[in-house]
């Protein structure tokens, strides 16, 4: 699905943050990314996404060189890319339902045709009855699954999480979990940044590890 090749990224003169990064994102996958704090978990999930180019390296997402794909190609690509953020970026004037609906009203869609794959969907992440509640009255739990859902509703192939689990309890982090493993169970791949080993251990995953500028991966 993605494959980097040498990648290095710095910003302006200053030194490369990333090194000479080397690997890639097989379809129906579930690899955890981690590394110590500042070690470039949150850089690297941005060049996953395309929101970010590389300082040189070839990145290749679903058979295209990244430096060939046109500005107005990508965000049919990353429609294909679901993410996570760590902040949420959820919309405080909005409710649940029309939070995690928004990118679909974004390209268009009228809301006969999605209402209910969105209420099935925020049903599935346990938050059937918060739907129309505005997020600042929602927990920290309940935000994340509602980020969650968003990032889903487009049925992407890939998802991206941004330490899905670093401001929820140990057992809320069981369930968020679990909720990405059956999410790549019907077959979509999935990459979590976090630094929490405990996580980490629950699952039979591939682990890469970044630190100084470095991916070390182990299967």
């Amino acid at each position: 699905m993605i494959r980097f090749e040498n990648v290095g990224l710095r910003y302006g003169m200053g030194p490369e943050i990333l090194r000479d990064i080397t690997f890639h994102i097989p379809p129906k996958s579930f690899q955890f990314l981690s590394g110590p704090s500042g070690a470039g978990k949150t850089t690297l999930l941005r060049l996953l996404f395309m929101s970010l180019k590389p300082t040189r390296g070839l990145i290749t997402v679903f058979g295209k060189d990244r430096a060939g794909i046109a500005q107005r190609d990508l965000p049919a690509l990353r429609r294909r890319i679901g993410i996570v953020f760590q902040d949420f970026r959820l919309l405080d004037h909005m409710t649940t339902y029309e939070n995690v609906a928004l990118p679909l009203r974004v390209r268009g869609k009228e809301e006969m045709s999605y209402r209910g794959d969105v209420i099935e969907l925020l049903k599935w992440v346990g938050l059937g009855e918060r739907m129309h509640v505005l997020p600042p009255v929602l927990s920290g739990g309940e935000k994340q699954r509602a980020a969650i859902a968003r990032a889903l509703i487009e049925q992407p192939e890939m998802l991206l999480a941004d330490e899905p689990t670093g401001n929820v309890d140990p057992p809320l982090a069981r369930r968020l979990l679990r909720l990405f493993i059956e999410l790549n169970r019907s077959g979509t791949a999935v990459v979590i940044a976090t630094h929490d080993l405990a996580l980490m251990d629950q699952v039979d995953a591939r682990r890469m590890i970044l630190a100084n500028g470095r991916l070390d991966i182990h299967d």
